[in-house]
């Protein structure tokens, strides 16, 4: 019961770290933005990436801006899923599921 536990939130966020990434890449080529497959991704991904674009502003390099948000989102995630993974692991173990 434990492992499918665990293996199910860990590949929900494995699913939603992709879904980071993609929406990145989007950023990338904005033709892909119009389409209804980064609409999708954008809209997904959004409530997450837009707190960090709100407080971290871009970094002016010459006439460039380089948005750095998004890879303290993606530093921040990492972490954040790690932790998760722990403590959901612990209280299971707890709880006596394992």
């Amino acid at each position: 019961m434990l492992s499918n536990v665990l293996s199910t939130v860990n590949l929900i966020l494995e699913l939603y770290w992709y879904v980071i990434l993609a929406r990145i890449l989007i950023s990338w080529f904005p033709d892909v933005a119009d389409m209804w497959v980064g609409r999708t991704i954008i809209r997904i991904s959004e409530p997450y990436l837009a707190p960090f674009r709100r407080f971290i502003p871009p970094l002016s390099i010459g006439s460039m801006y380089l948005d750095v948000s998004a890879l303290v989102a993606i530093l921040v995630y990492a972490f954040v899923k790690m932790g998760l993974l722990a403590v959901l692991q612990m209280l299971l173990s707890l709880a006596g599921l394992s």
